[in-house]
């Protein structure tokens, strides 16, 4: 699966790291229900720093659509809101 971090590239994840980015990405999506800006900066950054350890950057020159699409690191906790799902940022 090809993530894209806004403003910093693709990277290829593969399905055995979902479980691990799931409770990252629970973490983000608890702190935005809870409108808790104090937390929801650790926990974003946290969930893309979780990607980038966890992915493969895509190649650059790929024209490859991303499966999934994350804010930047410096998001708001509204427009993280805006992006999320029922499922969060990350499905599963």
């Amino acid at each position: 699966m090809i993530v894209r971090i806004l403003g910093e590239g693709q990277f290829d994840i593969t399905d055995a790291c979902f479980d691990s980015l799931n409770v990252l990405d629970d973490a983000v999506e608890k702190a935005v229900e809870e409108n808790d800006v104090e937390a929801f900066r650790p926990a974003l950054a946290a969930l893309l720093a979780g990607v980038r350890a966890e992915g493969v950057p895509h190649a650059v020159d790929a024209l490859d659509e991303s499966d999934l699409i994350l804010p930047p690191e410096d998001a708001s906790i509204d427009e993280v809101r805006d992006m999320l799902s029922d499922d969060g940022l990350i499905p599963g």
